[in-house]
């Protein structure tokens, strides 16, 4: 699982200058803390690499007192309204809003093991629902699952370890 890019020390990152001449990419030491292409514009050729952190490290700051102000309010598309769109310019189904209701079906034919997504009477394959959820990479998602005529209701949820009997009772729904 990725970390969260953090502020940083100078032995921890390598800044190289890309060949635009304007953006530094940043690499973390550790594998699972994600690259950053920070763009600084025409100012990053006077640069030295100790400015660049700073600027880098201060962009972070924020980032993380935004993190800590914001609360999330998940947008629901209103049942009988379009939940997902086409994008002609990204190639691919988008989500309108942060929730979506769906049903999953076995893929049928000669691998019944690959998912179908059902959202708004349309038929999604699992890379295409997949490639529809990577608009919103960098976030969360929890996913629960419900009655398929439940879609709409907010369910009761409980915290606790699943007993073996309630596993096989639902997969045999």
């Amino acid at each position: 699982m990725r970390r969260l890019r953090n502020v940083a020390s100078p032995d921890e990152v390598r800044i190289t200058r890309k060949p635009d001449g304007e953006t530094a990419l940043i690499e973390y030491a550790e594998e699972d803390i994600g690259a950053t292409h920070f763009k600084i514009g025409p100012a990053l050729t006077a640069m030295t690499d100790a400015e660049v952190l700073e600027r880098f490290n201060e962009t972070i700051t924020v980032m993380d007192e935004v993190r800590r102000d914001y609360k999330h309010v998940a947008i629901e598309v209103p049942i009988g309204q379009p939940q997902i769109e086409w994008s002609d310019l990204a190639s691919q189904w988008c989500a309108r809003g942060d929730v979506l209701r769906c049903t999953i079906h076995d893929g049928g034919g000669d691998d019944q093991r690959e998912p179908v997504i059902e959202i708004d009477d349309k038929q999604l394959s699992w890379s295409e629902f997949g490639r529809m959820l990577t608009t919103f990479a960098g976030w969360g998602m929890r996913l629960v699952v419900v009655p398929d005529d439940q879609t709409d209701e907010k369910p009761t949820i409980r915290v606790r370890d699943p007993s073996k009997v309630q596993r096989t009772r639902r997969r045999s729904r």
